[in-house]
């Protein structure tokens, strides 16, 4: 199995599908931006090949480039898990004629526009939501719509530039800030909880399964510095309030034709039971949600993933074990971290329970909260019960405290 795989070092979570590749006994060609020089020495170890090439995200550079360096071998796969290069994976594809989604398919998943449009098409429950490009299609839109809004990039991620809007004062404010988003999504607000529901699929079908919960919801999250994000992996999927999400999971991954591979769905539990899309990509979730999925079943899916893309088998346990918490923390002031309180007490009580403890040392840059989730790093829990899994997670969001200075 000969498998070309894009950006293979970066983000830094790609080593570990690398890995995962080799170990099921696939030839792994990587295509990347960093230099060669500069790869992590697993990720070099894991390559037969590595092709640099000078702008990663470039995607008909990219495209003519691995033609031409791939060519008169070998290829059986091309794979990618970052966001921003599903699109450029299903091009090279078409291009040697490979199986796999083909670029329109992808586009469904990573174009919000024609996402909520194939899904509507199937029936799926879904914002109300218009494509904008100018200032004047944002106010029509806004008009149609109403308040409270949403108003996102059309080809996002991870809720970042991810803006509510409650007012025709607040619109303008929104709209000086994302002057520099080409396309956005104007979208209905939805009031409740929110989740996820992300698959390892086989043509269509998942293998694995997972939810998961924001705490708070994602757009506080990412609009409130003094918030500590949690997000929570549930162990019981079987519990009743949450089988419409499921059912909408599943309904979504055949209006939208996925193929085989990660995907990670958005969507909403309103209080009164209904469950609403909100977005889906055809990769795995950020933000170090795959080792969640992990510890909750004490499972490899970094590998399990390798497998499916290469073989079309999934050979891990399924079983839930635990719900598994990940707690990201960011520091009071700017500058470096100077001091970390509360850890020491926080494990003390509860450090049986903690899996990755993994904040910033004293003397490190903070990170910049509006451009990371996580942030200035953080804590992982585990517990088979939930609510004793919440009440860890919900101490150590506000007990323990990162300075900078």
């Amino acid at each position: 199995m000969k498998v070309v795989f894009l950006a293979p070092n970066y983000p830094p979570e790609m080593r570990q599908y690398t890995r995962g590749l080799v170990e099921v006994g696939a030839t792994v060609y990587g295509v990347g931006d960093t230099p060669a020089a500069q790869l992590h020495p697993s990720v070099r170890g894991y390559l037969s090949d590595y092709l640099q090439v000078p702008n990663i995200m470039d995607e008909l550079d990219v495209t003519n480039r691995v033609h031409a360096w791939m060519r008169g071998r070998e290829v059986d796969r091309v794979l990618a898990n970052w966001e921003v290069l599903v699109l450029t994976a299903a091009r090279i594809r078409e291009r040697f004629g490979l199986p796999g989604m083909s670029r329109d398919t992808v586009m469904g998943f990573r174009d919000k526009a024609i996402m909520k449009d194939r899904a509507r098409l199937q029936g799926v429950r879904t914002p109300r939501s218009a494509r904008v490009r100018t200032v004047a299609e944002v106010h029509r839109a806004a008009a149609e719509i109403g308040y409270p809004l949403v108003l996102k990039p059309i080809a996002g991620a991870g809720s970042a530039d991810t803006w509510r809007v409650d007012n025709a004062v607040e619109l303008e404010r929104v709209i000086e800030a994302m002057r520099r988003v080409e396309e956005a999504s104007c979208e209905e607000f939805i009031e409740g909880e929110e989740f996820t529901f992300d698959t390892v699929c086989i043509d269509g079908r998942p293998a694995y399964t997972n939810i998961a919960q924001y705490l708070p919801p994602p757009i506080i999250a990412r609009s409130v510095e003094s918030v500590s994000p949690v997000i929570i992996t549930v162990r019981d999927m079987g519990q009743e309030r949450l089988q419409a999400g499921v059912k909408l999971g599943h309904q979504v991954l055949g209006a939208l034709g996925m193929g085989t591979g990660f995907t990670h769905m958005e969507w909403f539990r309103k209080p009164d039971g209904t469950a609403v899309f909100g977005e889906i990509g055809c990769r795995p979730g950020g933000a170090h949600i795959v080792d969640q999925m992990n510890y909750t079943s004490d499972i490899d899916l970094f590998r399990e993933w390798a497998r499916v893309s290469c073989w079309n088998t999934f050979q891990a346990p399924t079983a839930r074990k635990y719900n598994v918490a990940i707690v990201f923390k960011r520091a009071i002031g700017q500058g470096r971290i100077t001091a970390i309180r509360g850890l020491h007490e926080f494990m003390r009580e509860y450090g049986d329970h903690v899996v990755e403890q993994h904040l910033l040392p004293i003397g490190t840059p903070r990170r910049n909260w509006k451009q990371t989730l996580t942030s200035d790093g953080h804590l992982m829990i585990r517990h088979p019960d939930w609510e004793t899994t919440r009440r860890i997670a919900e101490a150590a969001a506000e007990e323990v405290t990162l300075y900078a200075g």
